[in-house]
């Protein structure tokens, strides 16, 4: 840090396992990673090419290569890997990973039915090739799970050898965890915190107030997902109490 303020919580330290910020990476060109890298790395520990972009995406090898110098993991967003499966494509899903020498994977359904035990298959074969991190939670608005179907499907999912569970919000931030406004599901979050620890979930929360409320609940190293790139050192600032929304939280009471 630049200076010395007291009262500031502590931050596990890179490579860590948990008070991850995993930052969505919806199209950058190679020199605004550079750019990024250049400003966050100290703030980012996991990178996901949101949906398919990696299909489209020029300079794949080129871009990939400098998180990888910057020592930032990188994996495929979930629809990518429902759209292999739905075209009974696997083996290739396997091969892509392989050629562009990933190392975590992200297996999902939120797209598309699959029956939870293949799902937990797919993780299970995956697991011996990357780690895998797997999604619970559909992007469709209409369809509600319930808190026990979650916490069900998260734990078998872990057991099947995810290495950490995502909880769907999409990049807008209004399905799954969150209603339509945005506004956090807090019943379902609680809920699935009685069974599921809190190191073991990402949840994923682009927007500032739903930063806010996880960080208030959880603390400074909460895990949190889809970021936004320019999103990455605000979001550093609200785990530390340094913005507005956190300014009293981590204070004693006597600075409050």
């Amino acid at each position: 840090m630049n200076y010395q303020l007291n009262n500031i919580p502590e931050r596990v330290v890179k490579p860590r396992d948990y008070g991850l910020t995993m930052a969505m990476d919806k199209g950058l060109s190679v020199r605004e990673v550079e750019d990024l890298i250049s400003t966050s790395s100290d703030y980012i520990d996991i990178v996901k090419l949101g949906w398919a972009t990696s299909y489209v995406t020029p300079n794949l090898d080129q871009k990939l290569k400098v998180y990888r110098d910057a020592g930032i993991p990188v994996y495929f967003g979930g629809t990518l890997f429902e759209a292999f499966i739905i075209r009974n494509q696997f083996d290739d899903y396997r091969r892509a990973l392989d050629r562009f020498g990933m190392e975590l994977a992200e297996v999902s359904d939120g797209s598309i039915d699959l029956p939870h035990d293949e799902k937990c298959e797919y993780i299970r074969q995956l697991a011996q090739q990357v780690t895998v991190l797997s999604e619970v939670g559909s992007k469709d608005v209409e369809k509600i799970i319930p808190p026990y179907k979650w916490i069900g499907l998260m734990q078998t999912e872990l057991d099947a050898g995810a290495w950490k569970v995502i909880g769907e919000a999409r990049e807008s931030g209004n399905v799954g965890l969150f209603r339509s406004s945005g506004e956090v599901r807090s019943g379902l979050v609680e809920e699935i915190l009685t069974k599921i620890p809190f190191e073991k979930i990402i949840w994923e929360a682009p927007q500032k107030e739903q930063q806010v409320w996880f960080v208030k609940l959880l603390g400074a190293n909460v895990n949190l997902g889809n970021i936004s790139p320019h999103e990455v050192i605000p979001l550093e600032t609200v785990r530390l109490g340094l913005r507005g929304d956190t300014f009293s939280h981590f204070l004693n009471n006597n600075h409050k």
